[in-house]
């Protein structure tokens, strides 16, 4: 038995939803491209994000401890394959693009320059006078632009689907416009579905390590209303909070949340009655959502990861350092741009020095950041 692309596509017909986009609906990619037999577009799209380089650094950069604290905390790499994988949960519940989930899953996050937000906060003041730094922009410009695998074209290449799904990904900053998508559409149900994955993901692993670090202490814990729910489904009425014990809680809290995501999303749809992808977008609000009381809880959860875990002292002391390797490394590349490598410096005509050295910060990791900069200020490192 061989499943072809044909059989795959007719799969999708059977078993997704009327508001689900199918991968042979797609509109296509900007550059002319074969389809492969074996594979849907987004299957493609998928593992094209995967071989990308820039996925491949994400192992190595922070998501809120610099690398070189330990080996347990989260990465942008394990953060970006725990987004997928509540991602997949949610679309297979909700019968919509698995694959196309995936694949706006595991770009999302691709643009995050080293040493987390404090490395995005610096490169967007020093850019300031020339657009700024934002990392979903910046995921987008490395799939279309930045990333350098083909003979035929720049970036990878991905499905119009995808990259909506990328450019859509909700934030302060209008990527939808500078990237040329219709602003008065909101992202599809998958699009969705990666952005509440990503919020869902990153609250609960940041919680794991501020626990783990010892940042924050179960009894800090005690006001929040998600806590306190909790420890009263889990039977647990404090005390040490041993390893397992940690893990079980915050296994708990995301099938908690992924549940009441699929409860709430599925009233939403089911009063909609979307017949098909293009209702979704032009709904008034996202379809995929938490309820009103999970809602308040997690703001009250964000508000207090705020509070005590990304203002921590140990954080911050974290932060600021980084700050200052990233703006140095920044200014000493752009006095003298003959440091950057050769493939950054045949760009600087294009591109202005100041983008093509932002550009190239951003693609370091925290560790290749730090050699960078012991290259360039401490004589004893050979250059």
């Amino acid at each position: 038995m061989f499943v072809d692309r044909a059989a795959l596509e007719k799969n999708e017909d059977l078993s997704l939803a009327p508001y689900a986009i199918r991968s042979r609906n797609s509109r296509g990619r900007v550059y002319t491209d074969v389809e492969p037999d074996y594979r849907t577009a987004f299957q493609r799209d998928r593992d094209r994000i995967i071989h990308a380089a820039a996925f491949r650094r994400l192992e190595y950069k922070t998501q809120v401890f610099v690398n070189d604290e330990g080996d347990y905390y989260r990465t942008r790499l394990t953060h970006t394959l725990e987004v997928a994988q509540i991602g997949r949960t949610l679309a297979r519940a909700l019968a919509v693009n698995e694959d196309l989930v995936e694949s706006i899953c595991l770009a999302h996050d691709l643009g995050h320059p080293p040493f987390g937000h404090a490395g995005e906060s610096i490169l967007n003041a020093l850019m300031a006078y020339d657009g700024g730094f934002n990392h979903n922009y910046q995921s987008y410009r490395i799939v279309t632009q930045l990333e350098r695998r083909y003979t035929d074209w720049p970036g990878l290449n991905l499905t119009y689907e995808t990259l909506e799904g990328i450019a859509k990904h909700e934030t302060e900053y209008d990527l939808s416009q500078v990237a040329g998508f219709d602003v008065t559409t909101r992202g599809s149900v998958e699009a969705q579905i990666a952005n509440i994955a990503d919020e869902l993901a990153y609250n609960a692993h940041d919680l794991d390590d501020g626990l783990q670090a010892g940042l924050i202490v179960p009894e800090q814990l005690q006001a929040l209303d998600i806590w306190q729910r909790l420890c009263e489904q889990l039977g647990w009425s404090g005390g040490p909070l041993d390893e397992i014990t940690r893990h079980t809680f915050i296994r708990e809290l995301i099938g908690m949340e992924v549940g009441d995501v699929i409860e709430n999303s599925r009233v939403n749809l089911t009063a909609l009655e979307a017949t098909n992808p293009l209702v979704i977008q032009q709904h008034d609000r996202s379809v995929i959502d938490h309820s009103a009381e999970f809602a308040k809880m997690n703001r009250a959860l964000k508000d207090f990861l705020y509070e005590h875990m990304y203002q921590h002292f140990r954080v911050m002391r974290m932060a600021k350092r980084a700050e200052q390797f990233v703006a140095r490394i920044f200014t000493s590349y752009v006095d003298e741009p003959r440091q950057l490598p050769s493939v950054y410096q045949a760009q600087l005509d294009e591109r202005g020095v100041e983008r093509v050295v932002a550009d190239y910060i951003a693609s370091m990791t925290d560790r290749s950041a730090l050699l960078e900069y012991r290259r360039l200020f401490d004589p004893l490192t050979r250059p």
